[in-house]
């Protein structure tokens, strides 16, 4: 689960990270109401869960509060890469004097959290990487022991950081690891974590932030998981979690209903494979979906609903190993959800494993027209990719 810009930043207050003061507005004259009270110049920073909002015009600086209402009228119900604008951040504007990257992330193949610092704060860090990789700093830190104070020395001193700013960047850093473990995240991130003020106000400072939360873990922080966004994501995952199915939503033209994480991602490649074969262009997975092991009827049945929902879809591909799951609930439950969704896609059925034929007996009873049986998964994936291409 992600978190916006302003969600990210309350919670690194909350671990005593330095934050711009700022409140969010969901219409123009709230955006007045606030700039006016802080009475100076401010940043109106569209809140949207992806990267690129200052290229795409979703950040913007006004130094009235009429001009924040007008900055904020432009950014709101605006469009960035398929997400719309429904609030905006207003946060005071500040003297910036350099800006670093700071984030903190799970590194799976290392098998534990892994700090990463840059000089060049500010910047896309895949940017960075690919043009300047000598700039990006890599801290591995043992969760037996936590992050210790050399190794934040050993960053300061590597990304060049002024030393009369190492105490701070160090208590910084400190809590963004307590911030990061305390919440179950798979990343926090600070870009850019600046140096501001001038004189003796001068202080590092978190300008914003990026936050991602295990989903696996959110029972364990009904404070964050009540911060989940559904406008920004799909209504079909929404409705796949509230009834315990996997589900991401892709870009292709195949469904996909698969029990097993592994078998599902396999289902998936096979379909991309049959396509480069066949030469169909604009063909593939529509989707992730997992019903899981022991899937009944009913969680079938959610499960074809949630894919016949996108209009993408021109083809449904089963993959069914039946171990715990049984063939002929999986059958039921198609059978049950196309009595309540009436619909001519075509269906492609593997049936394998566990009441394979009792399922597959009740599928041809049913004798309806656009059911395809498939002996096998490359059998099943093929004549899904055939009946995708030919739509």
């Amino acid at each position: 689960m992600n978190l916006h810009e302003y969600q990210a930043k309350l919670r690194f207050g909350e671990f005593g990270i330095p934050v711009p003061k700022g409140k969010v507005a969901t219409t123009p004259e709230e955006a007045f109401d606030i700039a006016r009270e802080m009475g100076k110049p401010v940043v109106i920073k569209a809140q949207v869960l992806t990267g690129g909002r200052g290229k795409a015009g979703g950040v913007k600086v006004a130094k009235t509060p009429d001009e924040a209402r007008d900055k904020a009228s432009q950014i709101l119900n605006m469009d960035i890469k398929g997400h719309i604008v429904y609030k905006v951040l207003v946060d005071p504007a500040v003297d910036i004097k350099s800006e670093i990257y700071l984030s903190i992330t799970n590194d799976r193949a290392a098998k534990r959290p892994l700090l990463m610092a840059s000089s060049a704060g500010g910047m896309e860090i895949e940017q960075v990487a690919h043009e300047m990789p000598e700039k990006l700093i890599r801290e591995y830190i043992d969760p037996s022991l936590g992050l210790r104070d050399f190794q934040v020395r050993n960053v300061a001193a590597e990304i060049g950081l002024p030393r009369a700013h190492w105490k701070q960047f160090g208590e910084i850093a400190s809590a963004l690891y307590r911030c990061y473990i305390d919440s179950d995240a798979t990343l926090v991130e600070i870009n850019p974590l600046a140096i501001v003020g001038t004189g003796d106000s001068e202080q590092i400072m978190a300008l914003d932030g990026k936050f991602s939360v295990d989903d696996n873990a959110l029972f364990r922080h009904a404070d964050l998981a009540e911060k989940r966004d559904l406008q920004e994501e799909p209504p079909e995952e929404t409705r796949a979690r509230a009834a315990g199915i996997s589900y991401v939503k892709l870009d292709g033209n195949i469904g996909c209903m698969v029990n097993g994480a592994g078998l599902a991602m396999t289902t998936m490649d096979l379909t991309k494979y049959f396509a480069d074969e066949l030469g169909a262009t604009n063909v593939g997975p529509a989707n992730f979906l997992d019903i899981g092991g022991g899937a009944k009827a009913d969680r079938v049945a959610a499960a074809l609903r949630i894919i016949l929902a996108d209009p993408k879809v021109k083809v449904v591909l089963f993959n069914i190993f039946g171990g715990i799951t049984r063939g002929d609930e999986v059958a039921r439950g198609i059978l049950q959800a196309l009595e309540e969704v009436k619909t001519p896609i075509p269906m492609v059925i593997r049936l394998a494993g566990t009441n394979s034929e009792e399922g597959l007996k009740l599928i041809n009873e049913a004798h309806l027209p656009n059911l395809v049986g498939a002996s096998s998964l490359a059998d099943a994936a093929r004549k899904a990719v055939q009946i995708a291409q030919g739509a």
